[in-house]
């Protein structure tokens, strides 16, 4: 018997994704949608190092002056704002990549070390190194009396 044709899978009633096709943010229930160009998630690769984890997030044609990374109480936040640069005189007639905006975030755990954090991007993928945090050091506490 032959084999079923692999189609992509579903996650969590989730409908399914084809390959490469970027995946729109769904607003919160209840919002209304404020910006004029569409909004992604991006897809993310989180691979792990001997002393850290990385996050590998596509963000096609996002540049370093289009992307901000940053974290407030262990929430680390992706953004990214992609262009579609074209030549003077160029009008689009058909296209199938549509800039947008990115957004994504990830609540950190107490076993990454936030002040090391570094980000880069090249080629529209953000990479990001979170070093894993050092054992604890035990820590006296002066006991006075009164």
């Amino acid at each position: 018997m032959p084999d079923a044709p692999a189609t992509p899978s579903t996650s969590r009633g989730r409908k399914p994704v084809a390959e490469g096709e970027r995946v729109p943010a769904k607003p919160p229930e209840g919002a209304e949608r404020t910006r004029d160009r569409p909004v992604y998630v991006p897809r993310v690769d989180i691979v792990e190092t001997e002393d850290a984890l990385e996050i590998l997030a596509d963000m096609p044609g996002v540049t370093r002056d289009g992307v901000e990374v940053t974290l407030e109480q262990r929430v680390l936040r992706l953004r990214g704002r992609a262009e579609l640069p074209l030549p003077e005189g160029v009008a689009p007639l058909y296209l199938e990549y549509e800039p947008g905006d990115y957004e994504r975030a990830f609540t950190l755990s107490e076993a990454v070390d936030p002040a090391g954090i570094e980000a880069r991007v090249r080629g529209g993928v953000l990479r990001l190194r979170l070093p894993k945090a050092g054992p604890a050091k035990l820590q006296r506490i002066e006991v006075r009396a009164d």
